[in-house]
C-alpha cells in the first residue's frame, strides 16, 4: 500500500485549483523551486466533492513501474524542490486522493483528463487530450481508472495509460461532478511522465525475457569496446539514465530536437529514428557535435568523456551541441536516452567496419604504383571499429519475411555518416534483415549490411586515362568480433552470427550475391567478374605491445607455386591512421626484392622504435601496415594491409576496505607511467554509482617508471552492484581508462528487502529498533 506516514519523503502533496488552470510548460533547464505544503481547500461549491490533496504514492509506483531510481522521483529530498511521478504505460499506477468528505458512487462522478504538456492545440480527436471517467481500467489499449479502496474521505484510485500512449510529460486534471450538476477541477501543479514499458506484453518494446531488462533498461553503467580487431579494448561508460535532468533532457530531445509530434511519441519506430538524428548536430543542432580532426580546442576531446550524464546535462542547460564526440560518444548518449525513455538498448561495436559511400556492397581502395594509398580517391573507408546501437521493438510495419517477423533488435546509428531521407541518421534497421541480405528493408539496411559484410577491393590507379586494375579482393576483411556487453557480467558477448553467416559459407556468399544484385554500382558489377590470387602475404604482429615499447613488423611472403620461381619487388608502408581508417603520418617505407623458389617462404622484417612513432601517433594509437608487390615477368600485382595498435595501460581502482552502504570508504586510483619520459599535467576523471557529478584530480609530474595516484572518499548510497569508470589524461599520454565493478554490502543495522523487480538493487529500510 502507499505510504501513510505524513513525514514520508515519498509523499507528494498537490494544492487544488478552482477551475482549469493555464497550460503547464516543461520545466526549464534550471528548475525553479516549487515546494508546496499541504493546503486545505476552503470547501465551498455546494456539496461538490473537493479534492484536498493527492498523494502520488511515489514509493509504491516507483517499485511497481521500475522507476524509483529516477532522480525526478526523489527530488523531494532536495530542499526547495519537489518530485514528479514517473510511470510506464500499459500498467496501472496508484493515486491516493484526500477529499473534503467521503466519496459516494451514487452522487459523485470522478473523471481524469490527461493532456500532452506541450501541445499547442490539444484535441481529443488525435489523442493529445483525453478524458475518461472512473469506472473501469479497460483493456491494454484504453485509458482507464478505477477506485480500488475507499477509507472515509480517502480514495485509492488506479489509473492506466494504454500500452500505446505517447511517451512525454502529461498534465493531469481531476474533475469532480455531482450527478445533479456542477463540477470542480483539481489540477496537478506539475506534469507526470509516462514512459515505454518493456515489461508490458502489449507494448511494442516488450521483451519476453524480462531478466534481460536488468541489463538493457535498468543498468546505468556499461562497456563499450574500442581498439582494433586484433586488440579489443573495453571502456566503461556511465550511462546515468536515472541521474538529474537526464530524463527531462531525453524527453526534450525527442520533442524539440527530434520534432516528433506529441501523438507520435508513443511510436518506438518514429522515436528511435528521430533519436538517431537528434543525438548528432548537422541537421538540427542536436546533442553532440562530431569532430574527427586532431583539434579539439573549444571543447572536450572525445577520448576524455567517461559517460553521458555531463553531456546531456550541458545540452539541457544550454540547448547547444556539446563539443565533441565520435562514434562511441554518440552511441553512449543514445543508449542513455533510449533506456531513460524505456526502450531496451545496447551498444554494439563492429571491428573492421566498412563505410560504403556508393552503396556498392564493396569497399574500394585505390593505390598508386608506389603502393601509397590515394586518400583523394578513396571515398570509402574501413574504420578500425565503429560503434552503434541496437534497440528492441516490434516491426509491425514490415510484416513477415523468410525468417518470420522482423521484430527484435534494430540497428540505430547516430554517428552522422550518410544521409537517410535527407537527414544524417541511420535506422532502425532490423538485424534479421541485415543478416539475410534484404537491403531494401527500411530503414538503411543496405548501409548496415555493408558495414558488417562488404568485400574489400584494392585497385591500382595508373592515371586518368588508364584502366583500373583489380589487385585483390578480400572477402574476410570486414565485420569482425561484433561485440556488446554480456548480460549481468563485465564481459564481452560476441554477436557476429546475429549479423552474418560464417565467412565463405554458402549462406554468406548467397546473401552477398543477393545484396550485389540489388545495387546499381559500377564497382559491384565489375566485381562480379572473375579474378585470381597467387602469392600469399601475411603480417605477423604482436598484439600485446604497450605504448612506450618498440615493435617489429614481420611480412611473410609465400610462393604457392610448386613448379615456378618468382622474383618479387615491393614496398612495405607503416603509417599512423585515425580509427576511421584515414591515413595521416607515414612512419617508415621499406623497399624489398626477393627471389622465391617453388614452395619457398621469405620474410621481410622491420623494427619500429618508440622515437620513430611516438610523435606521429593519432589519438587512438593506431597504425596501418600495407604492402604493394609486383611479380616480375607477369601482370600480377598484389596488395595487402592490416591494422595494428599499441595498447595503453589500465588504471587500477581499489577500495581501502570494504564498501558498505552509507558508510565512507577510501577509493584509490593508480597508473604506472609506461613512457620513457615524465608525464606532466596529469588529471584523473572519475564517474560512478552514487557520484552526483564527475570527480577530477590533478596529478603532480609522474617520473619515468613512477606511479600516478589519487584517493577520494566515497559513500555508497545503497547495497548492491556498482561501478566506477576512470580516465587519465596528460600532455604526453591520454585516453587511458580503467573500471571497477563492485558489490556494496548492507549495514548490519539495515533490513534488506529482496526486490524482485530490481535484483542487485535491493531496498534498504532502517531498523526502527537501532539508533544509527
Amino acid at each position: 500500500s502507499c505510504c501513510k506516514c505524513k513525514c514520508s519523503s515519498f509523499k507528494k502533496i498537490w494544492s487544488p485549483n478552482e477551475g482549469r488552470s493555464a497550460d503547464i510548460s516543461l520545466p526549464p533547464a534550471h528548475l525553479t523551486a516549487n515546494n508546496t505544503d499541504q493546503i486545505d481547500s476552503p470547501g465551498g461549491g455546494g456539496d461538490i466533492l473537493t479534492v484536498r490533496h493527492v498523494d502520488l504514492c511515489l514509493e509504491q509506483n516507483g517499485t511497481d513501474h521500475h522507476t524509483k531510481r529516477f532522480e525526478l522521483m526523489q527530488r523531494d529530498a532536495v530542499p526547495g524542490e519537489s518530485s514528479q511521478l514517473v510511470v510506464r504505460r500499459g500498467e496501472p499506477f496508484r493515486l491516493r486522493i484526500a477529499c473534503h468528505r467521503p466519496f459516494d458512487r451514487h452522487r459523485d462522478i470522478l473523471s481524469f483528463a490527461f493532456t500532452i504538456h506541450d501541445e499547442n492545440r490539444p484535441g481529443h480527436t488525435h489523442g493529445s487530450a483525453l478524458k475518461f471517467k472512473e469506472n473501469d481500467l479497460g483493456d491494454a489499449h484504453e485509458w482507464g481508472a478505477a477506485v480500488s479502496q475507499v477509507n472515509g474521505d480517502i480514495l485509492d484510485v488506479l489509473v492506466k495509460a494504454p500500452a500505446s500512449a505517447p511517451v512525454t510529460f502529461w498534465r493531469v486534471d481531476i474533475d469532480t461532478r455531482l450527478q445533479s450538476g456542477g463540477s470542480r477541477v483539481f489540477t496537478f501543479s506539475k506534469p507526470i511522465v509516462i514512459l515505454f514499458n518493456p515489461w508490458c506484453p502489449d507494448d511494442e518494446v516488450y521483451m519476453r525475457e524480462t531478466h534481460l531488462l536488468e541489463e538493457y533498461v535498468l543498468a546505468d553503467t556499461t562497456l563499450i569496446w574500442r581498439g582494433s580487431y586484433n586488440r579489443l579494448r573495453p571502456s566503461v561508460w556511465k550511462l546515468g539514465q536515472f541521474d538529474r535532468y537526464v530524463l527531462e533532457c531525453a524527453l526534450l530531445v525527442i520533442a524539440e530536437v527530434g520534432k516528433v509530434s506529441g501523438v507520435h511519441r508513443g511510436n518506438a519506430i518514429r522515436v528511435s529514428r528521430a533519436l538517431a538524428a537528434a543525438v548528432n548536430s548537422p541537421d538540427d543542432d542536436g546533442v553532440v557535435l562530431g569532430n574527427w580532426s586532431e583539434d579539439f580546442s573549444g571543447g572536450v576531446a572525445p577520448t576524455k568523456w567517461v559517460g553521458s550524464v555531463e553531456i546531456l546535462q550541458k545540452f539541457y542547460k544550454k540547448r547547444k551541441p556539446v563539443k565533441f564526440g565520435q562514434c562511441w560518444i554518440f552511441a553512449g548518449v543514445l543508449t542513455t536516452v533510449a533506456r531513460a525513455l524505456g526502450i531496451p538498448s545496447r551498444i554494439i561495436t563492429n571491428y573492421a567496419s566498412a563505410h560504403d559511400t556508393h552503396s556498392s556492397m564493396t569497399v574500394d581502395y585505390f593505390v598508386n604504383e608506389e603502393g601509397k594509398v590515394m586518400e583523394e580517391l578513396n571515398a570509402d573507408s574501413i574504420w578500425n571499429y565503429h560503434v552503434w546501437n541496437e534497440v528492441w521493438m516490434e516491426r509491425s510495419d514490415l510484416g513477415y519475411g523468410s525468417t518470420g517477423s522482423y521484430g527484435g533488435w534494430q540497428v540505430v546509428d547516430a554517428t552522422p555518416q550518410e544521409l537517410s531521407d535527407q537527414i544524417y541518421r541511420c535506422g532502425p534497421a532490423p538485424v534479421k534483415a541485415v543478416k539475410m541480405g534484404e537491403i531494401t528493408k527500411p530503414y538503411d539496411c543496405d548501409f548496415v549490411y555493408s558495414e558488417v559484410n562488404a568485400d574489400k577491393l584494392f585497385w591500382r590507379y595508373s592515371g586518368v586515362n588508364q584502366p583500373l586494375k583489380l589487385l585483390r579482393k578480400d572477402v574476410l576483411g570486414i565485420g569482425h568480433f561484433i561485440s556488446t556487453k554480456a548480460v549481468g557480467e563485465w564481459k564481452r558477448e560476441d554477436i557476429t552470427t546475429s549479423y552474418k553467416f560464417d565467412e565463405k559459407s554458402n549462406e554468406e556468399r548467397a546473401t552477398m550475391l543477393k545484396a550485389l544484385r540489388q545495387t546499381n554500382s559500377v564497382y559491384s558489377r565489375y566485381y562480379l567478374n572473375e579474378d585470381f590470387n597467387d602469392v600469399y602475404f601475411n603480417f605477423e604482429l604482436r598484439d600485446d605491445i604497450v605504448i612506450g615499447q618498440n615493435f617489429t613488423v614481420v611480412l611473410e611472403i609465400r610462393n604457392r607455386s610448386t613448379s615456378k620461381s618468382h622474383r618479387i619487388t615491393g614496398s612495405l608502408h607503416i603509417d599512423t591512421v585515425l580509427y576511421t581508417g584515414k591515413h595521416r603520418e607515414p612512419i617508415k617505407v621499406v623497399h624489398f626484392e626477393r627471389e622465391l623458389k617453388p614452395g619457398a617462404t621469405e620474410i621481410v622484417r622491420d623494427e619500429v622504435i618508440f622515437n620513430e612513432y611516438y610523435g606521429k601517433l593519432m589519438d587512438q594509437s593506431a597504425f596501418n601496415i600495407s604492402c604493394l608487390a609486383s611479380v616480375k615477368d607477369t601482370e600480377f600485382d598484389y596488395f595487402a594491409q592490416d591494422d595494428f595498435r599499441v595498447r595503453k595501460p589500465d588504471i587500477k581502482i581499489t577500495f581501502q576496505g570494504t564498501p558498505v552502504s552509507r558508510e565512507i570508504v577510501n577509493v584509490i586510483l593508480r597508473l604506472k607511467n609506461p613512457l620513457p619520459m615524465p608525464l606532466k599535467k596529469g588529471v584523473f576523471h572519475v564517474e560512478g554509482t552514487g557520484l552526483d557529478q564527475a570527480l577530477e584530480f590533478k596529478i603532480a609530474e609522474v617520473p619515468v617508471d613512477g606511479t600516478a595516484a589519487a584517493t577520494f572518499k566515497y559513500t555508497p548510497p545503497f547495497a548492491g552492484r556498482g561501478a566506477f569508470a576512470a580516465k587519465f589524461t596528460s600532455k604526453e599520454l591520454d585516453d587511458v581508462d580503467g573500471f571497477l565493478a563492485f558489490e556494496t554490502q548492507p549495514r548490519p543495522e539495515d533490513v534488506i528487502l529482496t526486490n524482485g523487480n530490481h535484483p542487485g538493487m535491493n531496498e534498504i529500510r532502517e531498523r526502527r529498533d537501532v539508533i544509527p
